[in-house]
């Protein structure tokens, strides 16, 4: 029996959250096309025959200017400094460039055994997939180097069979029926945000973040939890759009935030509050930071 952890590195975007998801077989981890998705360590239990594997979802590597910004890079260094095994996803659809060079860079640098798992090979020609491999081979930084794509399963079963190879024998840390180490609380947090950033351009997905205030489940039993929950924003202006013209903005990110929150809970019906507050500064700000659960 095989048992440890894994953590799950790369650039934003590279696919983390969504290769996590389709370990574990259920969406425990928001997915966006807006870079800088995953801001706090997210661990997911995926359990089989051959043993129990503790993945662990982290922000997308980069360099960081706010408060919040260097919490979530050191979310990415401790977990590497935790688990038994890196995952370094790299898009095999974006050219090679500066930021890819400062993640090969800093997993390099690391004492882990690591994998590169080269996602999103359903979006290119595959006849550009052995020159990557050679190329990422010659570093001599990676175990083992798999071309997959998170979103199809391509190649995960695979991954999923050579990290066992790795892993040290040991029983499971965590309950058969352990899923993750975030509450519901966080979960709906991030549904809620998820909605935000599908809604959303520019800046305002950087300078979003979402906190539950209210989470009544006294009527869980009949089917019924309450929830109120701000949408933080940095400006005036950007409450604005949130709230969009006559309220319609911040009725369909409720509408949509509640069928997923209705799927986590499992229940018949969410009623959902949203509010917009906003909070200058508050990817700069330790004591905000700490209220809104990130890092």
């Amino acid at each position: 029996m095989k048992s440890g952890f894994v953590a799950i590195v790369g650039r934003p975007n590279a696919g983390k959250s969504t290769l996590l998801n389709r370990l574990l077989g259920f969406k425990i981890s928001i997915v966006s096309d807006k870079p800088q998705t995953t801001r706090n360590r997210i661990l997911g239990v995926h359990n089989s025959d051959q043993g129990q594997v503790i993945f662990v979802d982290t922000p997308g590597i980069h360099k960081p200017g706010f408060l919040l910004n260097k919490r979530m890079m050191e979310n990415v260094y401790q977990a590497m400094r935790d688990v038994d095994l890196l995952i370094h996803m790299v898009d095999a659809s974006e050219s090679f460039g500066k930021g890819e060079q400062f993640a090969l860079d800093l997993v390099g640098n690391s004492e882990k055994p690591c994998f590169l798992l080269l996602n999103k090979i359903d979006s290119i020609n595959k006849g550009k997939v052995l020159p990557m491999i050679e190329f990422y081979n010659e570093t001599g930084t990676y175990a083992e180097i798999i071309p997959a794509s998170a979103l199809d399963g391509s190649n995960v079963d695979l991954l999923i069979g050579k990290i066992m190879e790795y892993l040290p024998e040991g029983a499971p840390m965590y309950p058969e029926d352990y899923e993750t180490d975030k509450s519901e609380r966080f979960l709906v947090a991030e549904l809620i945000r998820e909605k935000v950033l599908e809604r959303t351009r520019q800046e305002l997905p950087y300078s979003t973040a979402v906190q539950v205030e209210e989470f009544d489940e006294s009527r869980r039993e009949k089917g019924f939890v309450r929830i109120t929950a701000s949408i933080i924003v940095d400006k005036p202006g950007q409450k604005k759009i949130v709230i969009g013209r006559g309220g319609k903005m911040i009725k369909e990110i409720g509408v949509t935030a509640r069928r997923d929150i209705e799927g986590l809970l499992q229940v018949e019906k969410i009623y959902l509050d949203l509010n917009v507050k906003v909070l200058p500064e508050w990817r700069n700000k330790h004591h905000l930071l700490d209220e809104l659960d990130i890092g």
